[in-house]
């Protein structure tokens, strides 16, 4: 690889840090799915969002990382332009991809943050803790701390918070 070459690799990743910093996200939810043996599933998402004028960055950004898909996402405010949505969902493409990317490459704003409890809630999934009450429990508390902070559905569900610690293991 020649210095012209390396040079224009690290203008990208500084970019791709960058755009991070200002429009991407690293986010956990706990969505309710019945077929699921705890009745809950974990979702983990890598995301970065840019309007309609903006999309080339996104697919800047997706033909980088080479996973991942851009979704249109339809607003509801005063906006005239399509709002678009980098993401990627797969936890093997987070974890090979994504994660390696920000080890080397850390975010430089309050994303860092964000960041390591991702890493953290993605080590517990692959220990298979997002299969019990208990590590469900933990991620949850984990991802309610996360981006703007809002509780977690799972931990305000009447159903987890009826149950005892020992009633949530059964499940």
């Amino acid at each position: 690889m020649g210095a012209d070459n390396q040079q224009e690799r690290l203008k990208t990743i500084g970019w791709i840090v960058g755009i991070v910093d200002g429009e991407g996200c690293f986010s956990v939810t706990i969505q309710k799915t019945p077929s699921m043996k705890t009745g809950w599933q974990v979702f983990p998402e890598f995301v970065v969002t840019q309007g309609e004028k903006s999309y080339r960055a996104l697919e800047l950004v997706k033909g980088y990382f080479g996973c991942g898909n851009i979704f249109v996402n339809n607003r509801y405010d005063n906006h005239q332009e399509k709002l678009y949505r980098y993401c990627v969902r797969s936890v093997k493409d987070l974890q090979d991809t994504v994660i390696p990317f920000f080890m080397q490459n850390l975010p430089r704003t309050a994303k860092i943050d964000d960041f390591k409890k991702f890493v953290k809630i993605l080590e517990l999934m692959k220990a298979g803790k997002h299969l019990t009450a208990s590590g469900l429990q933990e991620i949850a508390e984990i991802a309610q701390t996360m981006n703007r902070k809002k509780k977690s559905r799972f931990l305000a569900s009447s159903e987890t918070i009826r149950r005892t610690p020992a009633e949530l293991e059964k499940i």
